[in-house]
């Protein structure tokens, strides 16, 4: 195992935080001052020079035989393999091993996780370089920026140790494959169609604006952009006034909901909040310049127009991966008038296509496992249509008299309902999905749901007690199935190894139970501990076929339960059944577990 650190020139225009990584490693400016290495348990070194000479200091290391740890690899891997080259066999990241095991509760920068291990300090040479280059130090300031390298190497070492003490190995193979989605990428960029597609956009735009009615006069009256908001479907959002204590519309920049927005699937609404927001671009146009900056910005060792995937290992409480470095390719649009334009400038190098594969339904299937309700497990694995299933208790018909519309009903439903949601929430639900129901058909919509699925209605309860057990650090049986464990010391333990937890799991005087994230205080309760628990199960799943598939195939994304890999031509069939095979096949601890999937296979992202 090789340990490394690099040290980078920075200034208060050009740093990390200014640019994302691949925006920074990819600048003219971009200058590496020194690196640190560590092989082993041997003492670390420092080496500084030019940059030939740093490349043929590197280049004495067999890098391909060797694991390369450090903290926050996604930088480190960047400029090793595209500034100098060099591809290890795997990747370590003590960053992503600590979001694992810590993320909703304690800061993971390196500073605070030697911390609070008590393994020593990081040293504050960093604030002394700013704005100085290799050759701007002075010989002996130089020096002491070696030995705060040599540090933070050894750190990370000794750190990687600590946390390496039962971590799953399956989960170190994760952190490989997602940061060599952005070190050493596989899919490319059509600048040209980014650039016909951006001209489509801006056009677009000012329609939008113009068809909106969008004026100063609207955009100034909270009133009146409601009103806007309203007539295209949207429901305004709301607040308490800190001032009045009154209920207020909630249209500021602060104002999570509002902002969300900006990212709804109607282009009208993207225009309207981000013209009150004072944004020059709506969501659709920012991410096409950054396309197109990202293929302009150079190349990565003569593969031009390389496009870095950076996705966040553990960025949800579940463990679900997320978007990173301001591109977020969990949530590329792929409906509507330019939906899927954008997806279709992603494509496969020369000689591959790209095969992208989505799990059916999985969290409403790990739902019925789970909770053992057989006959709805049944019909999942029978291949029956538990749309239709719904609509006709919902409806009183036969499965067969369905039509589209009540079936789309059955399938919110039973995507829908499992976590415990009311009428209200279900009704505002349909309405976002152009369906207005009124309140009391929406009741009896939710009252059939827990009626023919009771097994999950109760499960819910049971997990209010699960809740208290974990207050009380007492075991507890969680699921049907024994597949996840409540250990009183760590958490509730998930197939992968590792755990769901509730830093500071409080039942109030009135029942509610809340918990402490670094964001602040949590509400949780039962259906949601079940949302919780199914997603964590799902990408327990997720990773397990992620990692049979990169066995034969290169995994370059995952986007929420679907995995693209790049294949050559001529294997491209007998790859997509590979891939399908993958995951419609339960891990061995998710035996009866009814998995099924639906693949696409096309030159690029947006065809599959």
């Amino acid at each position: 195992m090789i340990t490394i650190d690099f040290e980078t020139f920075y200034d208060r225009d050009f740093s990390l935080s200014k640019l994302t990584t691949e925006e920074y490693v990819r600048d003219p400016r971009f200058e590496v001052i020194g690196v640190a290495v560590k092989v082993n348990s041997e003492p670390t070194v420092w080496f500084s020079g030019e940059f030939q000479e740093t490349a043929e200091w590197l280049a004495q290391y067999d890098w391909g035989n060797h694991f390369v740890l450090a903290h926050n690899a996604m930088f480190d891997s960047a400029i090793l393999t595209w500034v100098f080259g060099q591809r290890p066999k795997a990747w370590l990241d003590t960053l992503s091993m600590a979001r694992a095991l810590f993320g909703t509760s304690v800061s993971v920068s390196l500073k605070n996780l030697v911390q609070h291990f008590g393994l020593g300090t990081k040293g504050l040479e960093v604030n002394d370089a700013l704005g100085l280059h290799r050759l701007d130090f002075p010989v002996s300031q130089l020096e002491q920026y070696g030995e705060y390298c040599k540090n933070d190497v050894e750190l990370t070492y000794a750190l990687y140790h600590e946390l390496n003490r039962g971590f799953p190995i399956k989960e170190k193979r994760l952190i490989d494959i997602t940061l060599r989605m952005f070190s050493d990428p596989l899919l490319e960029l059509n600048t040209e169609e980014l650039e016909k597609h951006l001209i489509g956009v801006r056009e677009r735009k000012e329609k939008l604006f113009a068809d909106a009615k969008i004026t100063k006069e609207v955009l100034n009256s909270s009133a009146k952009f409601a009103e806007l908001l309203t007539i295209n479907g949207v429901t305004p959002p709301m607040k308490v006034s800190p001032a009045t204590g009154n209920l207020t519309y909630a249209f500021a920049k602060s104002d999570d909901e509002f902002m969300e927005l900006l990212d709804h699937k109607n282009e009208v609404i993207q225009a309207l909040v981000s013209a009150r927001v004072g944004a020059k671009s709506t969501l659709e146009e920012t991410r096409t310049e950054r396309f197109i900056s990202i293929s302009r910005r150079g190349h990565i060792r003569g593969a031009l127009r390389r496009l870095p995937i950076p996705l966040k290992y553990y960025a949800a409480h579940t463990g679900r991966w997320g978007g990173s470095d301001k591109i977020n390719l969990q949530n590329l649009p792929s409906r509507g008038e330019l939906g899927g334009k954008l997806k279709r400038c992603i494509v496969a190098p020369r000689g591959h296509v790209i095969i992208d594969c989505d799990s059916a339904q999985i969290e409403a299937r790990i739902l019925a496992w789970l909770t053992g309700s057989h006959s709805l497990v049944k019909k999942f694995a029978d291949k029956e249509d538990v749309y239709k299933f719904m609509a006709s208790m919902i409806y009183s018909k036969h499965p067969e008299d369905i039509t589209p519309s009540e079936r789309f009903i059955g399938k919110t439903t039973v995507l829908g309902a499992g976590y415990g949601m009311g009428g209200v929430k279900f009704q505002r639900q349909l309405k976002t999905m152009g369906t207005d129901l009124d309140l009391d058909t929406c009741q009896f919509i939710i009252k059939m749901y827990r009626q023919t699925n009771p097994m999950i209605s109760t499960w819910w309860n049971h997990l209010n007690n699960v809740l208290d057990a974990m207050i009380k650090g007492k075991e507890y049986i969680v699921d049907s199935q024994d597949v996840v464990v409540l250990n009183p010391l760590t958490g509730i333990e998930l197939p992968n190894g590792l755990s769901l937890n509730y830093p500071e799991l409080t039942r109030h005087s009135s029942g509610e139970f809340t918990y402490k994230t670094r964001m602040g205080i949590n509400k949780i309760y039962g259906g949601k501990v079940a949302e919780n628990l199914c997603q964590a199960v799902a990408r327990c799943v997720i990773g397990e076929q992620m990692i049979e598939i990169e066995k034969r195939y290169r995994v370059v994304l995952t986007v929420h339960d679907a995995i693209a890999c790049v294949v050559p031509d001529e294997e491209a069939h007998e790859a997509r059944a590979y891939v399908e095979e993958c995951m419609r096949t339960p891990p061995a601890w998710a035996q009866g577990l009814p998995l099924n999937c639906e693949s696409g296979m096309a030159r690029n992202y947006g065809d599959c």
